[in-house]
């Protein structure tokens, strides 16, 4: 018999499965009792960038605030991003109890830029707490366990110290409910590229997920792409900058929210794309004679053949704030940092 080597990407598949059994738990192992109690001196903040979210983003914002910051002392902060709202999204999350900041208030000495990954980095600026959590505000029959089992492993593990959420995605459409027919982009595009290139990351049952929570002395090391391919972006970074194991996923049920149009699906497609080829042209994987095409042409069928769409899907991305004034942390000296990050000597 003869023994076929393992290949890189092979190996990248098996530590992931290896992986995906230790650091995959449930919601319900982390009672709000037991996180209290490590808590201990933790600061923890909730950050929900928001977008035209009246709908849904005050009985979030007024879950949190009943279940984890007055009925338990677990959430010391809520703060709403107000990303260029045009509905009532930050009047509503303020009646509700949140900190609410508009997106372009926070370090206004930068040109703002648009898009969820600006929201979140600005959340990140705007807040103090020690971990940090991340949570979409268009999410329908929110509980507090989706904060709950975010912080679980970063409350009682120091080793880790990034948090994804994973749960199943149905599709509803005109009244039907379709289970795990939702998530198209990560399915399609996102999954693919990631055990083509990242096999490592394989074991994150979503990774595009907007719900996340991690220490802030390692998310403020590591660059914000301002707009659909963060998530992306943040994995890919922390893999490279923390490694797996300090990395965990935490299943959190069923997440219901609104679903986009596959015009935008495309849009967010393709800043997907753009993002993974940015990383791997930064990490030395990709020899390009020339750069992508950024601009994406639609098609839209519903307004006539021949009716067409244009939108610019290049990638922009903020740089760590560490490198905005931020001390690097003592753990994380002679580390390397993702380069566009830098900006300490």
């Amino acid at each position: 018999m003869v023994d076929v080597p393992i290949s890189g990407r092979d190996a990248g598949i098996a530590a992931a499965k290896r992986w995906l059994r230790r650091r995959t738990s449930r919601a319900v192992d982390w009672r709000p009792a037991r996180l209290v109690a490590a808590k201990g001196g933790t600061r923890v903040s909730v950050i929900l960038p928001a977008r035209n979210e009246e709908q849904t983003v005050g009985a979030i914002v007024a879950t949190i605030r009943r279940e984890l910051m007055e009925r338990v002392p677990l959430v010391d902060e809520v703060v709403v991003v107000d990303s260029h709202s045009t509905d009532r999204t930050g009047a509503v999350a303020a009646e509700a109890g949140a900190r609410v900041v508009h997106q372009d208030a926070v370090l206004p000495e930068l040109p703002p830029l648009p898009g969820k990954g600006e929201a979140m980095w600005k959340g990140l600026a705007a807040t103090h707490g020690d971990v940090v959590v991340f949570v979409d505000a268009d999410l329908r029959d929110f509980g507090p366990h989706f904060v709950t089992g975010l912080l679980g492993p970063l409350l009682t593990d120091p080793e880790v110290c990034f948090v994804k959420g994973a749960y199943e995605r149905p599709l509803t459409t005109s009244g039907r409910f379709e289970r795990g027919a939702g998530g198209r982009v990560t399915e399609l595009v996102a999954r693919p590229l990631i055990n083509m290139f990242w096999p490592e990351l394989a074991g994150f049952v979503q990774p595009l997920a907007g719900e996340y929570a991690g220490r802030r002395e390692v998310l403020e090391l590591v660059p914000f792409v301002t707009h659909y391919g963060v998530e992306l972006a943040l994995l890919i970074d922390l893999l490279e900058l923390v490694g797996l194991d300090a990395m965990a996923q935490v299943d959190l049920g069923t997440r219901v929210h609104k679903h986009q149009s596959v015009t935008m699906l495309g849009e967010m497609a393709a800043q997907i794309m753009h993002t993974a080829w940015s990383r791997l042209e930064r990490q030395r994987r990709l020899v390009a004679t020339e750069p992508p095409g950024t601009t994406l042409l639609q098609f839209l069928v519903e307004d006539g053949v021949g009716a067409t769409r244009s939108c610019d899907v290049r990638v922009r991305e903020r740089p760590c704030l560490a490198s905005l004034g931020v001390g690097v942390p003592a753990a994380f000296r002679g580390r390397r940092v993702p380069a566009v990050g830098r900006g300490w000597p």
